[in-house]
């Protein structure tokens, strides 16, 4: 299971496949993952007559709903790993943010901190929405 932290409309994603690899998923990684939890967005439908628009202008907001198969990148893993420098770098929880076919991030804002290897891995376009690198 993991947190997505772009604002694609996800909240939790669970891993399925870690694609061209025989082994557990390590940052930069490229998976397929089910949409486990939405993201809500704005206001909850309230009893006014503009509920009605409210509640359509959240699911816009959606790009990814409930039960989607979509591709994604791992950008944090709990477990420890040692960097060439000697460094060894763990995060708090396994985050991914959510990609289309061609390798272009669904979201257009990252919230939260990326690992470093996400770019050495050929995912410059996810390191320069990310705000923090570490």
């Amino acid at each position: 299971m993991l947190n997505v932290i772009d604002n694609s409309g996800a909240a939790v994603a669970e891993c399925v496949k870690v694609l061209k690899m025989d082994r557990h998923a390590k940052i930069g990684d490229r998976i397929i993952v089910v949409i486990q939890k939405q993201r809500t967005f704005g206001p909850e439908s309230s009893p006014s007559s503009s509920s009605k628009t409210s509640s359509s202008s959240v699911a816009a907001a959606n790009k990814v709903r409930r039960g989607d198969i979509r591709h994604a990148v791992v950008v944090r893993t709990k477990k420890k790993y040692q960097r060439p420098d000697g460094s060894v770098v763990g995060f708090e929880d396994n985050a991914c943010v959510l990609i289309n076919k061609g390798g272009e991030p669904i979201g257009t804002r990252l919230s939260g901190v990326v690992g470093r290897e996400v770019g050495g891995r050929g995912w410059s376009k996810i390191l320069s929405l990310a705000g923090l690198q570490v």
